[in-house]
C-alpha cells in the first residue's frame, strides 16, 4: 500500500541579515538549508533507483555545476539525529548550508556529533 504522507507546519518567513528564515513560535528554520537537504535526498533517491547514473548526470539535467550536486549530496551522510536537529531548527546559528558546503564532515556519526557539539 503506497500512501502519500503530508505535513502542515505553520511558518512565518523573516530575514536575519541576508538569510531568509522560516519561524514557528520560538524556532528559526534555515529555509536555504532545508531546500538543500531536500534536494540532496531527492538526488540520492534518483541514484538509488537508477533513474540517474551519477551526480554529473544530475547536475547536467538540473543545469548545475557538478560540484554543487556533490556538495549537497554529502548532507545525506549526516547522522539522523543531526538531520532532525537541523530540520527542527534547533541547530547552532553558525551551522548553516554554507558551513556544510565549505567544511567536510567525517562519515562516522560519532565524529560528526563531536564537531556539532563544538558549536554549542
Amino acid at each position: 500500500m503506497n500512501a502519500d504522507l503530508e505535513s502542515f507546519v505553520p511558518l512565518v518567513y523573516a530575514r536575519r541579515g541576508v538569510q531568509r528564515l522560516a519561524t514557528t513560535s520560538s524556532v528559526a528554520h534555515d529555509t536555504t538549508f532545508l531546500v538543500g537537504l531536500s534536494r540532496a535526498f531527492y538526488w540520492k533517491s534518483l541514484l538509488d533507483t537508477g533513474v540517474m547514473k551519477s551526480g554529473s548526470e544530475i547536475a547536467k539535467n538540473e543545469g548545475l555545476h557538478h560540484s554543487v550536486v556533490n556538495e549537497l549530496m554529502r548532507l545525506t551522510l549526516l547522522a539522523p539525529d543531526i538531520i532532525a536537529q537541523l530540520i527542527s531548527g534547533t541547530q547552532p546559528r553558525r551551522l548553516n548550508l554554507m558551513w556544510f558546503q565549505r567544511n567536510r564532515l567525517p562519515v562516522d556519526w560519532q565524529a560528526q556529533r563531536a564537531i556539532i557539539d563544538g558549536f554549542k
